[in-house]
């Protein structure tokens, strides 16, 4: 072989390698699935021991199997609010199936299919406390909400004198409202509804039930994956229609009282 063809044949080699590093050509193998899940979440993503529960599960759960992908062959991944968008960039999670609201800001940097539930921003208060009504009687008090998640933004927006504290997973809201040292907890209406069910807060705290923002909770996948994401949006249209998602529903969050709000069952959006 001359010189210049060992040249070519490095070259082609060189740039096949790059290709290949970059993704290049590549697709997700759907056979495997890294789905990211909230760990922390009663009612919709919560690991006890090595086993998950809640209706983001069972949703994930079944879009996986749509799209070939056996229980087994699933691996779960923590999604804390502030990493979402990190976790999917950088291919650490295929999917994320997590409370995850789709917004303008985000469809910058990932792509959703969905939404599969239409939930609402509400507040989580202690039971006898009667001076939180909504979140128009925020002024003045400690609010919790996690870093990262549009719960915080809405508030700030709405009540500017309100005592916003940023903690880093729910539980600890949770924790720190039951202990007086918050005095209300802000998220989305599904997620507050499955912690007031918990055995160690049935009676001691509640929902106002005065929800004020829609939330679409969509899958966040990897920017621009059309294919996958037409997949996934069609797994969710089959859930929404065969029963699945009602039964998902009444199983995780029925115990809660839980009743969805206007746009339920929702109608996913093309991909784009």
């Amino acid at each position: 072989m001359t010189l210049k063809k060992i040249g070519a044949t490095l070259a082609a080699t060189a740039l096949a390698l790059s290709l290949t590093a970059c993704g290049g050509g590549s697709t997700t193998d759907l056979s495997n699935l890294k789905i990211g899940i909230k760990f922390d979440q009663p009612g919709l993503g919560l690991k006890t021991g090595e086993t998950y529960s809640g209706f983001d599960v069972d949703v994930a759960t079944y879009i996986a199997g749509k799209l070939g992908t056996t229980p087994d062959k699933i691996q779960w991944t923590q999604a804390p609010s502030a990493q979402r968008e990190t976790l999917i960039e950088s291919g650490q999670v295929d999917l994320v199936v997590a409370t995850y609201s789709i917004n303008d800001q985000r469809k910058e940097k990932v792509s959703f299919a969905g939404p599969y539930l239409v939930a609402g921003q509400d507040l989580l208060i202690r039971a006898n406390d009667t001076s939180i009504t909504g979140v128009d009687s925020l002024k003045g008090k400690k609010l919790c909400s996690v870093t990262g998640s549009t719960s915080a933004q809405q508030v700030e927006q709405k009540v500017p004198g309100v005592n916003l504290q940023n903690f880093s997973g729910y539980s600890d809201c949770v924790a720190a409202l039951a202990a007086g040292t918050v005095d209300a907890l802000t998220t989305d209406d599904t997620i507050l509804a499955g912690y007031a069910a918990q055995p160690e807060y049935k009676g001691t705290l509640k929902v106002v039930g005065r929800p004020f923002t829609v939330e679409n909770y969509g899958v966040g996948l990897k920017k621009g994956n059309t294919e996958l994401c037409n997949k996934v949006t069609d797994a969710i249209k089959s859930m929404l229609a065969d029963g699945s998602w009602q039964k998902f529903l009444d199983k995780n969050l029925g115990p809660a009282g839980y009743k969805p709000g206007e746009g339920n069952p929702p109608t996913p959006a093309a991909c784009s």
